[in-house]
């Protein structure tokens, strides 16, 4: 690994963005940095998926950016998504994220055009933030929000020598092997989802962001010290608990999913923004029963 790129290990929760009345719930949000914080948690991506920073004004993102970074323990990294479609606004709104007290930022593929995102056309993307980003740069490769656009091999095969481009977030079962196996030695990757982070860590990556962290972030992060430790019977045994509730969770119901999730296990989940809808009485009853017959929430 380049000696200039930051280590980037661990879990990270993706911050998800509570509401009440399609109104930012900062004291909500708050509670959670503060309760995460005596959690080892690596740190915190702000205005991801979970986020749902595409809801947000511009304005709201650095509120939301701001709100976490005073609120998180010195020994938090936090990492703020700031992909946007053209190169001109992603460097201005990295340069406004550095200013905020992010650590690093995370770019989601431009997508609007997405016949015309080939792989060199993104790179120049990439490198372009990456060289006037005063800190460090990981790409966030999640087709499914996307429009498609995959992060592939032939992409990180561009772009991994940059000293600046330290990591990867990979969010696509479809292709965090390959992308793990093209990043080798030169980027960090990190698993976007609980389903394959054991997989990734034995195979060479070194965390993870996983939407489960919101409502079980200390489970989360023992897998990964588990892992650490050699003890492996133990993490199996953890890993296939936190699969099977991420399918149950974030799987079958999104980010309203995982925030009633939240609300029923002491965090503050609020609601989505609307147009996204909060989960009906007959789906908040399957999503507590999946919760009481966890082996999980009744440690919690």
């Amino acid at each position: 690994m380049t000696a200039k790129k930051r280590e980037l290990s661990g879990v990270l929760t993706p911050m998800v963005t509570p509401f009440k009345n399609d109104r930012i719930w900062f004291q909500g949000l708050i509670d959670n940095v503060e309760k995460m914080n005596g959690i080892g948690l690596a740190g915190y991506f702000v205005l991801g998926t979970n986020g749902e920073y595409k809801a947000l004004s511009v304005e709201e993102r650095f509120k939301v950016l701001g709100t976490v970074v005073r609120h998180r323990a010195k020994d938090k990294v936090v990492m703020a998504g700031m992909g946007f479609e053209s190169t001109k606004e992603t460097i201005d709104m990295t340069l406004r994220a550095a200013d905020e007290g992010a650590d690093m930022v995370s770019l989601l593929m431009p997508h609007f055009f997405a016949k015309k995102m080939i792989p060199e056309l993104l790179a120049g993307y990439i490198i372009d933030v990456a060289d006037a980003s005063p800190v460090p740069v990981l790409l966030y490769n999640n087709p499914s929000v996307a429009a498609g656009v995959t992060i592939r091999p032939d992409l990180i095969n561009l772009v991994k020598d940059h000293p600046n481009v330290i990591g990867i977030k990979d969010s696509s079962s479809e292709t965090y092997r390959q992308n793990l196996e093209a990043a080798k030695g030169e980027m960090f990757v990190l698993a976007g989802t609980a389903n394959y982070f054991l997989d990734l860590l034995r195979s060479g990556g070194t965390g993870g962001v996983l939407s489960l962290a919101n409502v079980f972030p200390d489970a989360c992060a023992k897998l990964y010290t588990l892992f650490k430790e050699g003890k492996m019977a133990e993490a199996e045994e953890l890993n296939a608990s936190l699969i099977a509730l991420n399918h149950e969770v974030s799987g079958s119901f999104g980010v309203a999913g995982v925030k009633a999730a939240m609300d029923l296990c002491g965090f503050c989940g609020g609601f989505p923004r609307k147009p996204l809808l909060p989960l009906n009485a007959e789906q908040l009853d399957t999503l507590k029963n999946s919760l009481g017959k966890s082996k999980l929430s009744r440690q919690g």
